[in-house]
């Protein structure tokens, strides 16, 4: 069946698919990218054990208690986030839930998202451009991105699948850690200590909300960073929210969920990760050897599959061209090389940071 019957669907419409559909459609549905199948990979990449010593004072432990108690923001009341069980939880999750970006040929800003559950074989479309399926693009080719979220941290050799959590651990340790050496008699450097964009804490603040055809913000909706990955953006909500539920609505309606469930939390960081968002790819791709650079982007000295390539990915524009005396470079640096070590890997000749990488 070709994605071209599909044109006249309603965004939010599902249907459930036949087997013959599900091969033709989706590729199938690949057993070792199953739920199951994706927890062990993390469990043998990571064990829990060494989880919680590289992240002793992870939001709302007992030792972050300790520290949060004699400073601002403090919440007595909050349990463990980033506990290894709500990665578990998240992987597991994600692991049922396909994704398909198709765009006309040479246009990759004219496209739609379909969203499909492995377990009821339900795919929905959850997102068009008004102009895909006007009668004069109907002709035009179609492209498509299929991406399985049970292939996180399953895919490549052993290295590169240990490479890869590791760079997404820095990552957002990075964007949710705390220098105590800003505070008296501090020293260390702790990641996944925050869960929300500070100023933003126990504020009704609005912010990161802007006009949308798709994804419009709701009115009194701040969508500031809030998560591992500190997902902001009232359109960056929108789509997690339709990956997730196969609705837009839920977390633009209610976007302090995240903050509030340490599990969704950790889905939406997972697939930000693993969601291409042209012309930049996913950092899945890069890390397990699924991206090959264009012309383009050999232009910009986008060419080395690295944690460096992470970095642009996700916040290339701020932090393109730089070494480690940015503090920023040299902090998800620093957590690369400390998680690294923790795992027993090497990461000799990887190229860490951003000299010479202009934006996608």
């Amino acid at each position: 069946m070709k994605s071209e019957a599909l044109d006249d669907l309603i965004v939010g419409e599902s249907r459930v698919l036949t087997d013959a559909q599900v091969t033709s459609l989706w590729g199938g549905i690949d057993p070792q990218f199953s739920p199951d199948n994706a927890v062990a990979a993390v469990q043998s990449a990571l064990p829990q054990e060494k989880y919680e010593q590289l992240f002793p004072c992870r939001n709302g432990t007992k030792e972050w208690h300790k520290i949060a108690a004699e400073l601002p923001n403090y919440n007595r009341d909050q349990t463990d986030y980033y506990s290894y069980q709500n990665l578990i939880a998240a992987v597991t999750d994600v692991a049922n839930i396909k994704y398909k970006l198709e765009y006309r040929q040479d246009d990759t800003q004219n496209s739609r998202v379909f969203r499909f559950d492995k377990k009821t074989k339900t795919e929905t479309l959850i997102y068009q451009n008004d102009n895909f399926s006007t009668p004069s693009n109907r002709a035009v080719p179609i492209r498509s991105k299929t991406v399985d979220f049970g292939s996180f941290i399953k895919e490549g050799s052993e290295l590169k699948r240990k490479c890869e959590l590791a760079a997404f651990l820095a990552n957002i340790s990075h964007e949710t850690g705390i220098d105590m050496s800003r505070f008296a008699g501090g020293s260390q450097v702790w990641g996944l200590y925050w869960n929300e964009e500070i100023p933003y804490i126990n504020t009704t603040t609005v912010n990161y909300a802007e006009a949308h055809d798709n994804y419009p913000p709701v009115a009194g909706k701040s969508y500031h960073g809030r998560g591992p990955i500190q997902l902001s953006w009232n359109y960056n909500y929108g789509l997690i929210s339709a990956i997730i539920y196969g609705s837009k609505d839920k977390l633009l309606q209610q976007p302090e969920l995240i903050v509030n469930d340490g599990k969704l939390g950790f889905m939406t960081a997972i697939l930000f990760w693993m969601t291409p968002q042209p012309p930049k790819p996913s950092a899945h791709d890069v890390l397990v050897g699924n991206w090959e650079p264009s012309e383009s982007e050999i232009s910009k000295g986008l060419t080395q599959a690295g944690f460096g390539i992470t970095i642009m990915i996700i916040n290339g524009s701020l932090e393109g061209n730089l070494d480690e005396s940015d503090r920023r470079i040299n902090s998800r640096i620093g957590y690369y090389r400390k998680i690294t070590t923790q795992m027993g890997i090497s990461i000799a000749g990887e190229k860490l940071n951003t000299v010479g990488m202009s934006p996608f």
